[in-house]
């Protein structure tokens, strides 16, 4: 018996052309319509698959800024793309901007009705591969109580993927998701060293029996090992699987779609 019906699809904004690039990016093609239909256009085959959510990200706008030195011009085509999908699907939507522009992706959340915001610095320190994150959970849960947004859940990675965690290796996987809880974070995201890895299922066992809160799995689900992630966990977050040859930067398949979903329904 499965504990998690969820399956929710990570939805980068220009998932189908792997060389474009948001608004504001080094490599931005200057077309954000063209973001936009494109994004419309994997959200709806989403749809079409029976996904239960969606979570908008900028991932191809590498080398990522950092924090509130994440351009103006990034969160304002993230809100129109975020609005964009949210009028055409309908469907329950999340937002992440990179990296760790987390008050920012707020702000979109609440602009466009989003259910709630993916993040990550929330609580202790780490290392990623644009710099130093410092904890946010204070500003964050502070800045969401005074804009009157507690509708919009915060779901945090822990000891997150592309990152070194060396400052905190004293501090379990485990007590890092009880201090989130702690800090009012509405659930906790673990993931694998990288995208596309696969998490660890002890690590996801640990974190399930520490906290009382939703806990998702970030990366590496496939059609393969849903059935065990979803044993321990509440969400599933899909992001590689579902594209072609199930690398992340390659157009959305539609039967890698199909089958995942399958697998989660059984």
């Amino acid at each position: 018996m499965m504990r998690s019906s969820n399956v929710w699809s990570r939805l980068c904004t220009n998932r189908c052309y792997s060389f474009t690039r948001s608004s504001g990016a080094a490599g931005y093609g200057g077309n954000l319509t063209e973001i936009i239909h494109s994004s419309i256009a994997e959200a709806l085959l989403y749809k079409e698959c029976e996904f239960d959510a969606l979570i908008v990200e900028n991932t191809h706008d590498t080398p990522y800024l950092k924090g509130a030195d994440v351009g103006p011009e990034t969160t304002a085509a993230m809100t129109v793309i975020c609005q964009s999908l949210k009028s055409e699907t309908k469907m329950p939507i999340g937002v992440q901007i990179l990296a760790g522009a987390n008050t920012e992706a707020l702000a979109v959340a609440i602009a466009c009705n989003l259910e709630f915001i993916r993040v990550e610095g929330f609580v202790f320190a780490h290392v990623g591969d644009e710099g130093f994150h410092d904890a946010c959970a204070g500003k964050l849960v502070r800045q969401r109580f005074h804009l009157q947004a507690e509708n919009v859940k915060i779901f945090a990675d822990i000891k997150k993927k592309h990152s070194a965690h060396a400052i905190t290796s004293d501090i379990s996987i485990a007590e890092t998701a009880k201090n989130a809880e702690y800090f009012k974070a509405d659930g906790v995201i673990v993931t694998g060293i990288s995208t596309g890895t696969a998490a660890d299922v002890e690590e996801v066992k640990a974190v399930d029996k520490a906290v009382s809160i939703p806990v998702l799995i970030g990366s590496g689900v496939t059609a393969e090992n849903l059935r065990e992630y979803s044993q321990c966990s509440d969400a599933l977050i899909i992001g590689s699987d579902v594209k072609v040859d199930g690398q992340w930067q390659n157009a959305l398949d539609r039967e890698r779609c199909k089958r995942i979903v399958a697998a989660a329904r059984e």
